[in-house]
């Protein structure tokens, strides 16, 4: 599954909160995490070596997400983004599977992100912080290359 480098990448690109949640500096899902790197449903030789994600308050009613990926290969590999969060389409640059990507905080603690490529879906994702805040899950809804639904799910350790 060589898709699942790009598919991290992009998954924690843009991430942000409709106008209507609470104030971006409420939510628990603003800091940095760290994908667990061993519980990725890959083969561990196609494993990047890391993934981080960090999200912070742009100011103005806007987030920046940064996502810094270490392929298997050891190549670095970075994707910035800063965006309004009400749920509308928004420019991802730099990504490695979407282009374009919409987002809504339904509440403090939980995401739920559309991604899409060349004007075509990409994938849904939805991120829930633990109730200690230490821990993010994210579930990933996609196509397989036979159009079949399929599903995975990846963890994110908090670093700060």
């Amino acid at each position: 599954m060589k898709a699942l480098c790009p598919a991290l990448f992009a998954a924690a690109l843009i991430h942000a909160t409709p106008a209507f949640a609470q104030p971006s500096s409420a939510s628990p899902l603003l800091g940095v995490w760290a994908v667990d790197v061993a519980k990725l449903p890959t083969p561990p030789a196609e494993r990047p070596k890391s993934v981080t994600i960090t999200y912070s308050d742009a100011g103005a009613g806007k987030w920046r997400t940064q996502v810094d990926v270490v392929l298997p290969d050891g190549k670095a590999v970075q994707a910035v983004s800063t965006y309004t969060p009400d749920g509308t389409a928004t420019a991802v640059e730099g990504n490695l599977e979407a282009d374009m990507a919409a987002v809504r905080l339904p509440e403090p603690d939980v995401m739920v992100t559309a991604l899409a490529r060349g004007g075509q879906p990409a994938s849904m994702r939805s991120y829930t912080v633990s109730p200690d805040g230490k821990t993010m899950t994210e579930t990933v809804v996609y196509f397989t290359a036979e159009g079949r639904p399929a599903m995975r799910t990846n963890y994110f350790n908090r670093v700060r």
